[in-house]
């Protein structure tokens, strides 16, 4: 359980708040990365709280730019750059741990943040929520063009995520999705070349009566006899 920076007063599990001081918590980046905070703030506006955005360096193999709101300290990465720290910061996985997967669970904090739908910090669309990594259980608003916007201690438990082999487990899920869905094609493939070699009418186990006998469509002299005999009853 994480401490507060200001008390040292344990934090709720579903709170980046005090409840004994009321400071919030960057918990997000203690111990994880040293970054600075630039002076000039960002063009960019905080979707929860409408105040500009303070761009910080993450110092990740060099400079590492992201906009953070000093207020309710969540975060907007551009696109690419939330999957880029991650990697970054968790390394070594190499096994999916379920046991903890299935034991990390986002707290809705509905007291803090509203649910509902919030605009994108640079073009101010109404953003997506989506899922994050398919399987997370960290629904973060996506703006398709421009990056995505994590609240206040969502960053936190994609790091959790991550070192319980979550991202592991998604690969493995999509590279089963795509497997299903290679064998299908094949099938497909197949089903449309038996069709194709009997013209699209007939297969080889094809059959017809005549006169109360089967007759195979394969037999190219029985095609013969049933045309001779054809011809013989028109006359």
């Amino acid at each position: 359980m994480a401490n507060c920076t200001n008390c040292s007063a344990p934090l709720p599990q579903d709170s980046i708040k005090c409840g004994y001081c009321g400071s919030r918590n960057d918990t997000d980046l203690k111990g994880v990365h040293y970054y600075t905070t630039h002076e000039i703030e960002s063009d960019r506006t905080c979707p929860r709280c409408n105040i500009r955005l303070r761009t910080i360096d993450l110092n990740i193999h060099g400079k590492f730019f992201v906009e953070r709101c000093d207020e309710c300290l969540g975060f907007f990465f551009d696109p690419n750059e939330l999957e880029a720290l991650l990697e970054a910061t968790v390394a070594n996985v190499f096994t999916v741990n379920k046991s903890q997967l299935d034991s990390i669970k986002v707290p809705m904090r509905a007291n803090e943040f509203s649910s509902f739908y919030i605009k994108c910090p640079i073009c101010s669309r109404i953003m997506n929520r989506v899922n994050f990594g398919t399987n997370s259980g960290v629904i973060v608003d996506r703006c398709k063009d421009h990056g995505i916007w994590l609240d206040g201690g969502e960053l936190r438990y994609l790091f959790e995520w991550m070192k319980a082999g979550g991202k592991l487990l998604q690969q493995e899920r999509e590279e089963q999705q795509k497997q299903i869905k290679e064998r299908e094609l094949e099938r497909e493939k197949r089903k449309n070349l038996d069709q194709d070699s009997s013209g699209g009418i007939y297969t080889e186990s094809s059959s017809f009566d005549l006169f109360g006998g089967t007759l195979r469509s394969a037999d190219p002299d029985l095609f013969g006899m049933v045309a001779r005999a054809l011809r013989f009853f028109m006359k």
